[in-house]
């Protein structure tokens, strides 16, 4: 529930699940009805990915093309379509210290419940490409610093990534993570480590909340949720699990279109028509129409 509609904020909620350290599944959103999808198969919170955004409504790869402006839009859409906490990709916050700061008060104001931020270079890329780099430590932990003083709501969650990993290597990614930390960072974020005993390491090494990223594709090997949260990870994000499955979707329902020059009502290739209307709430619109029919009366 949001906040103002129950005791517990959307914000509480989430500090609550990435505690728990029980490897919570948070898939990514790219729009309001994946949002919608997510939300309808009862999972608890939702990452609105930068990269699902640049790729689903640019078309271009996850290089820094989106803005601030972007993901403040798809998060208030987004807001307004479920009521589930929302970790929103804030990418490098969009500039220095200053624009960061200004970043978390226009996401914070959209919806979202915890502000990402990573210490690339900008303009920044996927964490899982090659020929990223990396700012100074110094430079990122003013940036958190900037994030959390930029808080109006102090239940605002900032979480903090580094992708230092590949170019300094493991214990290099451990240290600034624990430096973020230790700078007002909530819940963290090792990026893209590459083998097993890394990430079975970090919870070990670092005492606040983490999160893993399970990109399917990418560089770190793949765990299952339930045996990350056994280690003591907080959350498993598969953030653009949801959008892989989109391509894939339109890719076979399309190709037995252009092949057969037909499309059936087939729920394996397509959604039916009545499930379609159920997830994006045509019932309510039709009850909120019919009370506003008999009150004109």
């Amino acid at each position: 529930m949001r906040q103002g509609h129950c005791m517990t904020s959307t914000q509480q909620q989430l500090k609550a699940l990435a505690n728990a350290r029980r490897g919570v599944i948070v898939p990514g959103a790219f729009n309001a009805l994946s949002a919608r999808v997510v939300a309808d198969l009862g999972y608890e919170a939702i990452y609105v990915t930068g990269a699902g955004v640049t790729n689903m409504w640019f078309g271009l790869p996850d290089q820094a093309f989106m803005g601030l402006t972007d993901i403040a839009d798809h998060t208030a859409r987004i807001r307004d379509a479920v009521e589930l906490p929302l970790i929103v990709d804030a990418d490098t916050g969009f500039g220095n210290a200053l624009n960061t700061y200004h970043a978390v008060r226009t996401l914070e104001r959209a919806g979202a419940d915890c502000i990402q931020l990573e210490d690339q270079v900008s303009p920044k890329r996927c964490g899982h490409f090659n020929g990223k780099e990396v700012i100074s430590t110094a430079e990122m932990v003013s940036k958190i610093k900037a994030a959390t003083d930029a808080r109006r709501n102090g239940d605002t969650l900032i979480m903090a990534r580094t992708d230092a990993c590949a170019m300094h290597g493991f214990e290099a990614a451990v240290e600034r993570a624990q430096r973020y930390s230790e700078a007002g960072a909530d819940i963290l974020f090792v990026e893209a480590v590459t083998t097993e005993s890394e990430i079975r390491a970090l919870p070990q090494r670092l005492d606040k909340p983490q999160l893993m990223n399970m990109v399917i594709g990418g560089k770190t090997p793949l765990f299952g949720a339930d045996e990350l949260g056994g280690l003591g990870y907080g959350l498993v994000l598969y953030a653009n699990a949801t959008l892989q499955a989109a391509v894939a979707g339109m890719q076979k329902a399309l190709t037995v279109l252009r092949d057969t020059h037909s499309l059936r009502e087939d729920p394996a290739l397509v959604t039916p028509f009545a499930e379609r209307q159920r997830l994006v709430g045509k019932p309510g619109w039709d009850a909120l129409e019919e009370k506003y029919r008999q009150n004109s009366l």
